[in-house]
């Protein structure tokens, strides 16, 4: 997909696209083949399993509330104003533990088959065919930590 010229207005995904992906709502303001940005709002609670981006670069960017990134044993807090930077081939989860909801820009670059993989996601309830279906997609989730 090529970059077009225009403006996605607020609160509007492009060509009226919005995603439900395990209570989180994802839509999204840019896509073409070299980058894609979505707004999120990640609901107080909600989370993003430890998982690796082995083909893309991501970074979040907090509009407000407060989301805690784990890389590896290394915990971080990102409030309104910060950008998050997660390198490729390194592993991340991101929880919203503040109570409140929490909206940020995310974005990958290359956009590779990130935007193929949240259509497959809209509405899937079942977190065990998330991980399969985002491992055909070149995101892969970290197994749960043995107790």
């Amino acid at each position: 997909m090529t970059l077009t010229p225009g403006i996605t207005a607020k609160g509007e995904g492009l060509e009226g696209t919005k995603w439900n992906i395990l209570g989180q709502t994802y839509i999204p303001k840019l896509y073409s083949e070299n980058a894609m940005i979505w707004h999120a709002l990640l609901p107080a609670d909600s989370f993003v399993p430890p998982h690796i981006h082995p083909t893309q670069d991501e970074w979040i960017t907090m509009l407000d509330g407060e989301l805690e990134l784990a890389f590896g044993d290394e915990i971080l807090t990102a409030r309104a104003g910060d950008t998050v930077r997660m390198p490729m081939g390194i592993a991340h989860g991101i929880t919203n533990k503040s109570g409140k909801d929490a909206n940020c820009f995310f974005g990958v670059a290359p956009s590779r088959k990130l935007f193929d993989l949240f259509e497959a996601l809209h509405d899937l309830g079942d977190p065990d065919e998330v991980v399969r279906l985002s491992a055909l997609h070149e995101v892969n989730f970290l197994p749960p930590p043995s107790e």
